[in-house]
């Protein structure tokens, strides 16, 4: 296969791609993810603001950060997205007001089904399932968000955390892999029954930080 790739074959493709919208738009981004200081965060800044759902005011997006299906992705006033961070908004991703994502934090919208053992993944499609931050929300660096997570007002997810799609109290602080709540900011004590409880799961639904490959260019909205 490496032997079949020549020089000609790139150039053409490269050539193929400048036509494409979609394909532009991901090379131009190309350039201004890594570009460094606040003229970086305004470029960046200007360029995902244009192509999202919906995008309040003071929203920061620091260097390294990457994105997929932007025109799903809904994202709220003072908003700090945090170095190296990937969001994939592929079944829909709200982000409320005032709230931080640490370096490195992965958002995920969809993931792979593997129910029937006999059958490739690749071939066994996606489950989609939108995930929602609530307002005042801070989620620590190098922390994985899973499809079908609603993390409330107020929250803290700890720095490496993987969060599943459970049943989270308004200011909760989240901790591990799998996450739980570990304690409630301010020492506020649940109302009785609102203790943590499963989601529940769909047969071949992956709940985990497993990669997916979903087709489309990473900050076109495609």
């Amino acid at each position: 296969m490496a032997d079949q790739i020549t020089w000609r074959r790139i150039l053409q493709r490269f050539r193929w791609e400048l036509l494409v919208p979609y394909d532009r738009a991901e090379l131009r981004y190309w350039f201004i993810r890594q570009f460094p200081g606040l003229t970086g965060n305004m470029l960046r800044t200007r360029h995902i603001a244009r192509r999202v759902k919906k995008s309040g005011s003071n929203l920061s997006v620091y260097a390294g950060c990457r994105f997929r299906s932007l025109q799903n992705l809904e994202v709220g006033d003072n908003v700090t997205i945090g170095y190296d961070n990937f969001f994939q908004a592929r079944a829909g991703l709200t982000i409320g007001n005032n709230v931080i994502t640490g370096p490195g934090v992965k958002i995920w919208t969809a993931n792979h089904d593997y129910g029937d053992p006999d059958a490739a993944v690749a071939d066994q499609g996606h489950t989609e399932r939108a995930v929602v931050i609530g307002d005042n929300v801070f989620v620590g660096g190098n922390s994985f968000i899973l499809p079908g997570v609603h993390l409330p007002e107020g929250c803290i997810v700890s720095a490496g955390s993987v969060v599943g799609m459970k049943a989270y109290r308004p200011f909760s602080i989240l901790a591990g892999n799998p996450a739980r709540v570990i304690g409630y900011r301010g020492n506020r004590v649940p109302e009785p029954g609102a203790d943590q409880a499963p989601a529940p799961s769909t047969n071949g639904e992956v709940q985990s930080a497993a990669a997916e490959t979903e087709s489309g260019s990473p900050a076109s909205g495609r």
